[in-house]
């Protein structure tokens, strides 16, 4: 459930400061040459939450504040991806995100009065083992989507998505579970 929240003046500080760092992190991140892994793996330590050592991120990555972003395993994010984490997002072992996903904890009120006195909503992301995001699609906050669920590109994740299904549209819906007639032949193999 999406809670909705004010910044007060009093934490307006406290905000833009944990924002600034993760920008500045980020910024960082983002120019390192792609022969630096060590640097890349002591930013993304201090950036993220929890952070597994199988966590691979490609630039450019931007996020709000970096401390609600969890990895727990293998975590492979492909470029230009955006996590607005103003509530927790936590990504299972064996996620891969593809190139230009979105996934946003954050929202504004529809009522243009809200919107306009500062009214937002924010809500957890989880995302469980063995999940693939397809490009440039966009999971909206409250959403969990279910183990070794596939996303197909383009989509907007809306509501919950159950475990073992291929899902796609806009809005996001589940088209069928995941098979054995799913798998790639030995023939066919890329690599």
């Amino acid at each position: 459930m999406a809670c909705l929240f004010l910044i007060c003046f009093c934490e307006l500080d406290y905000t833009l400061s944990w924002k600034a760092e993760a920008q500045r992190l980020c910024w960082t991140y983002n120019q390192l040459p792609p022969d630096q892994p060590e640097r890349r793996r002591e930013i993304l330590q201090k950036l993220l939450g929890d952070c597994s050592d199988l966590t691979f991120i490609e630039p450019a990555f931007h996020c709000d504040y970096g401390f609600n972003i969890h990895t727990y395993g293998l975590t492979v994010i492909n470029y230009n991806c955006v996590i607005l984490d103003t509530s927790p997002v936590h990504i299972g072992a064996g996620a891969f995100i593809a190139p230009g996903v979105c996934l946003a904890c954050a929202g504004h009120s529809v009522d243009a009065a809200q919107r306009a006195e500062g009214i937002s909503t924010s809500a957890p992301i989880t995302l469980e083992e063995n999940v693939w995001i397809g490009a440039n699609a966009v999971v909206c906050g409250g959403v969990t989507i279910g183990k070794g669920s596939v996303i197909g590109a383009g989509s907007v994740v809306t509501h919950d998505i159950p475990a073992g299904v291929v899902a796609a549209g806009v809005p996001c819906r589940p088209i069928r579970p995941v098979t054995d007639r799913d798998r790639i032949p030995p023939e066919q193999l890329a690599f």
